[in-house]
């Protein structure tokens, strides 16, 4: 086992923490921003993107910014791409805030995950407080609740995909949505699990999946990292776990590359991602498909 597991637990996304501006959309493109919650006295915002008139239902991608769970923000120019091409594609956006659990906090360790598991946890609950937000004012909102999807980069993408496998294992954190409630797909930019009882599983089957991830990634674990019955469990195990259960999935990875693909495919694999969406989730294809590359432009100087 790699013995540099505080760089593999923590989900430092040191890239993401950029200079953050105002998100420029398109004029077609209105954004509007409320209030979802408040926890620990503070305000808990989404920012909703859509294209279309009042009174028109579209389904929705909920997001989850990156930032280690240390920092960052729902408007990071960083994403604008992403929202602009799933706005225009007619889904409705809502970019969320949530609380930030490692801000402050020491480092996790191999020995002392208490406080990353913690951090992960508040995420999740702040993600489905979001959802149950967007679920009671889907009319107003003129939100499809029968096609949510969720995705989200580094920290946010462990959130995503942890919430979903906890809302498929009907865990406690799932209980303030409505039982019958699945979400619809996960795209998860460079995200993992953190299980304490043993390797993941699936009581019901997992939304189709969609995750890009680096080989090379020290932030995020890419394959798996495990003690006793505790482990983080990332895209390449998942992957896996997927396949040999039939689950429908599609894993892009990045030979060489870093923790970068937390960010990249937000602006290089734009078509992918509507493709993924559009097939895998609105026509309900089961497909499994493995993507493996290497960007020859990215290799180091020998």
């Amino acid at each position: 086992m790699n013995i540099r597991i505080s760089a593999l637990l923590i989900i430092c996304c040191s890239f993401l923490l950029l200079d953050v501006t105002a998100q420029v959309t398109p004029a077609d493109i209105h954004k509007s921003t409320m209030v979802y919650g408040t926890k620990d006295s503070l305000e808990l915002k989404l920012d909703l993107f859509t294209n279309a008139k009042p009174g028109t239902k579209q389904p929705c991608v909920i997001f989850m910014f990156g930032g280690g769970f240390i920092q960052g923000e729902r408007d990071n120019k960083l994403y604008s791409a992403y929202f602009q091409k799933l706005a225009q594609n007619n889904f409705k956006v809502v970019s969320i805030d949530y609380r930030l659990g490692l801000k402050g906090q020491k480092w996790p360790t191999v020995f002392n995950t208490q406080v990353l598991k913690k951090a992960i946890a508040m995420a999740v609950a702040d993600l489905y407080d979001a959802t149950a937000y967007l679920i009671a004012n889907a009319e107003k909102l003129d939100i499809d609740t029968s096609m949510i999807i969720i995705s989200g980069s580094s920290a946010g993408a462990v959130a995503t995909l942890q919430a979903d496998w906890e809302k498929r294992n009907s865990m406690a954190s799932a209980h303030v949505l409505p039982a019958q409630f699945q979400y619809k797909g996960v795209i998860a930019f460079a995200g993992a699990i953190l299980s304490y009882i043993g390797k993941p599983a699936y009581q019901i089957p997992p939304a189709p999946t969609m995750m890009f991830h680096g080989t090379a990634d020290k932030i995020v674990v890419y394959n798996k990292v495990k003690l006793f019955n505790r482990g983080m469990f990332g895209s390449a195990y998942l992957a896996e776990l997927f396949k040999k259960k039939n689950y429908p999935y599609y894993f892009q990875s990045a030979k060489g590359s870093g923790h970068e693909i937390a960010g990249t495919p937000m602006s290089k694999n734009l078509d992918d991602i509507m493709w993924f969406i559009h097939t895998y989730i609105e026509q309900n294809k089961h497909y499994q498909m493995d993507v493996s590359f290497k960007d020859l432009n990215n290799l180091p100087n020998n």
